[in-house]
């Protein structure tokens, strides 16, 4: 049965919960003029992996990722899904501790960080546990509640837009695209790329059209704009540049009397959380089908036990911001390996299948 509809809102929610946070700070970071240049770049590369990485799964089904590579070797396969766990794992503990960070600067000052970890963990696994398919049930309920109050969010961030702040388009740096090897553009891509990996682990009796993935990508596309240029229109780059989370600080301004919220951004918050939760429950639930393929033994509940185990107490480990964004840079290598490594593997994999395919015939 094609699920096509469930998964591109899987895929909504998963890049949405990650491009309004710490996104708009990477690229403010990365140039002072001509942001919308590195934000298409960004994602015009992510459109090409995700084609890629579809065009080849669908000449390998019904096998999935881990399928495909053990169809190779068991050696090939440890060797290209170690450094994927090993990113699974790092994404899993940055979002764990930066979002539990974005959370109490925002709204549970006095909440310590450890109980807004555990929670994140305990929820996200309890979705996990339930299968893929109840996953897919939750994003659609989570996407109808929840997307129109983002959409309304959206709208009203623009309320303290001063549209002079979009000149000039572009300079030299733009042009050349000398931001292209700076730090925090290397680390934007974190926004593009922990959000389609998901498309290879989908087990064969949820079938989806890749094609209709990659359309429907594209209306991402006003998202990752949005996220950057509201906090320039409303603060300028100087200014902007200097806020850890630009779009929250943006959205801070808006006033709205009628809103039954006191701040506009509580209301958001709300909303992304429960995004953001989706994402963390997908991520481990791919993890967990890592983790038991490589040691038989564990079950569902044990595996997920100890994952849990092991991010918290990493997390435990990390003591501020400063460290977060290490974490984030350490983890640079990983996220390309699994941005650009595996769609290519897949794809290659997927054309060789493809040719045996008559021989077998």
């Amino acid at each position: 049965m094609d699920k096509s509809r469930q998964t591109i809102v899987m895929f909504w929610i998963t890049h949405i919960g990650l491009i309004f946070f710490l996104y708009p700070a990477d690229i403010i970071d990365s140039l002072s003029v001509g942001h919308w240049c590195a934000v298409l770049l960004g994602f015009s590369i992510h459109i090409a992996l995700v084609a890629v990485y579809t065009k080849g799964l669908s000449y390998c089904a019904p096998q999935n990722v881990i399928d495909l590579f053990q169809s190779v070797g068991r050696v090939f396969a440890f060797a290209m899904l170690l450094p994927l766990t090993l990113y699974l794992f790092l994404l899993m503990i940055i979002t764990v501790r930066a979002y539990a960070e974005i959370v109490t600067v925002v709204f549970l000052g006095n909440t310590p960080l450890w109980t807004i970890m555990l929670l994140f963990l305990a929820v996200s696994a309890f979705i996990c546990l339930l299968g893929i398919e109840s996953l897919f049930r939750t994003g659609m309920l989570v996407m109808l509640l929840f997307f129109p109050f983002l959409i309304l969010v959206v709208v009203l961030s623009f309320q303290n837009a001063d549209w002079h702040y979009m000149l000039p388009l572009m300079d030299r740096d733009t042009a050349t695209f000398a931001y292209v090897l700076r730090r925090p553009f290397l680390k934007s891509m974190f926004a593009f790329i922990g959000g389609f990996l998901f498309l290879g682990f989908i087990p064969s009796r949820i079938s989806f059209q890749g094609r209709k993935i990659v359309l429907s990508s594209l209306g991402l596309i006003p998202f990752f704009l949005v996220s950057v240029y509201v906090p320039l229109l409303t603060f300028g780059e100087n200014t902007a540049s200097k806020f850890p989370f630009p779009y929250i600080a943006a959205v801070d301004t808006v006033d709205v009397s009628w809103l039954m919220f006191d701040r506009v951004t509580m209301f958001f918050m709300i909303s992304m959380l429960c995004f953001v939760i989706l994402f963390l429950s997908l991520a481990m639930w791919m993890a967990l089908l890592l983790l038991k393929r490589g040691i038989p033994a564990l079950n569902d509940p044990s595996a997920s036990l100890l994952l849990i185990a092991i991010v918290y107490s990493v997390c435990l480990l990390v003591p501020n911001w400063s460290a977060v964004e290490r974490l984030m840079w350490w983890n640079t290598f990983p996220r390309y390996y699994a941005a650009f490594v595996i769609p290519l593997v897949v794809y290659a994999l997927g054309m060789r299948h493809r040719r045996k395919e008559p021989v077998r015939a």
